[in-house]
């Protein structure tokens, strides 16, 4: 019943703040124009939408806080601290961005704050080891170079996931759905015998809250969108939730296992043909079912299942089993990849090299 009360607070605060973000958007002038050839929406909508995501969570961790009183020998409170200041630099950073349009390479100062903000913290020390199926477990703890391999390891895992959520934005309701489904279970995960991590769980469903709460208004047709902001600070509280978990990161992967891998072959693609990886295009594969005739509700609910399904095995699974999930899920992602492809080129057979043009290159 405790987890219930959370979620629906957190829901209802979210629900309540998104409403407030917007007319602010609209006020600042934060939007969302389409005059880009990628926009898929006809009018302008307010972007900030994760400050309702960022409000409605840490308004709730605050109350839990004082209710609940975990325990801080758990999770110390300076790993709190190293979450709120980290967010908080997205959120800034974020609101720049979609404001006043920063340049790529300007845009990643702000996550590598973020991280390193989470890193200082000491959330790096809580992962010693991976888990390794055939054999002992790979150690974390050494320090290489005056680094500790454990801090780099998740300022690392931290970017990642940052980039994958926000390059996994470009479809109303996509990265926070699925940014949701990966919330909700690392909760069920925190619940189950092996785990059993009240703190963990807590956390996490306050998180699918301020989610859910956002994606009423962030669904298609979606009266706003996250953001820089907001698709950033998904994928580091992903990441943090998976830290905290005991450093679940196979868990997370398998969860966001299709967008990891589209935004892997979208920067390989990108850095083949000599284009930066930050410059923006049409070729991830939520554009490519677009294209191929899906609605942007058909596509967000095809990620959803896929999303859904893995994240139900990554409860269950032990290590093995998680990484046999991982190499189906590579074989799913390249049959995804190759029927795209192979579909687009039947359809669309009166352009020359359509399922190959350079990112940016126009087709028509």
């Amino acid at each position: 019943m405790f987890y219930i009360y959370l979620f629906v607070t957190t829901l209802v605060l979210s629900l309540l703040i998104a409403p407030v973000i917007k007319k602010l958007a609209f006020k600042f002038e934060v939007l969302d124009i389409p005059t880009d050839p990628r926009k898929i929406h006809k009018k302008p909508i307010p972007l900030m939408g994760g400050f309702a995501i960022f409000f409605a969570f840490f308004v709730m961790l605050l109350l839990y806080i004082f209710i609940a009183r975990p325990d801080f020998n758990i999770i110390p409170i300076r790993y709190y601290w190293g979450i709120f200041f980290g967010a908080l630099i997205l959120m800034w950073g974020g609101l720049l961005d979609d404001r006043y349009n920063i340049p790529a390479k300007y845009q990643i100062i702000f996550p590598i704050l973020a991280a390193l903000a989470l890193v200082f913290s000491g959330i790096g020390s809580s992962i010693t080891y991976i888990s390794n199926p055939f054999g002992s477990a790979v150690q974390l703890g050494n320090v290489f170079l005056g680094i500790k391999i454990s801090s780099a390891f998740v300022f690392l895992f931290i970017l990642g996931m940052i980039y994958t959520t926000k390059f996994l934005d470009g479809m109303d309701g996509l990265a926070s759905g699925i940014s949701f489904i990966a919330s909700l279970t690392l909760f069920f995960l925190s619940l189950t015998p092996k785990i059993n991590q009240s703190i963990t769980a807590s956390l996490a469903i306050i998180f699918c809250g301020a989610i859910l709460g956002f994606l009423f208004y962030n669904f298609n047709p979606a009266s706003i969108f996250l953001g820089e902001s907001g698709s950033t600070l998904l994928g580091f509280m992903l990441a943090v939730l998976s830290v905290l978990l005991g450093g679940k990161i196979a868990t997370a992967v398998l969860v966001m296992g299709i967008p990891i891998m589209d935004v892997a072959w979208v920067i390989a693609r990108r850095l083949w043909f000599g284009v930066s990886p930050f410059k923006a295009d049409r070729k991830h594969l939520h554009f490519r079912l677009l294209d191929l005739g899906f609605s942007q509700k058909q596509t967000v609910l095809i990620l959803y299942f896929i999303a859904m399904f893995f994240g139900g095995m990554a409860i269950f699974l032990q290590s093995l089993g998680k990484l046999i999930s991982m190499v189906v899920l590579l074989f799913v992602m390249i049959a995804i990849a190759l029927s795209t492809v192979v579909a687009y080129k039947y359809k669309y057979p009166h352009i020359p090299g359509a399922a190959s043009a350079k990112p940016g290159q126009k087709k028509d």
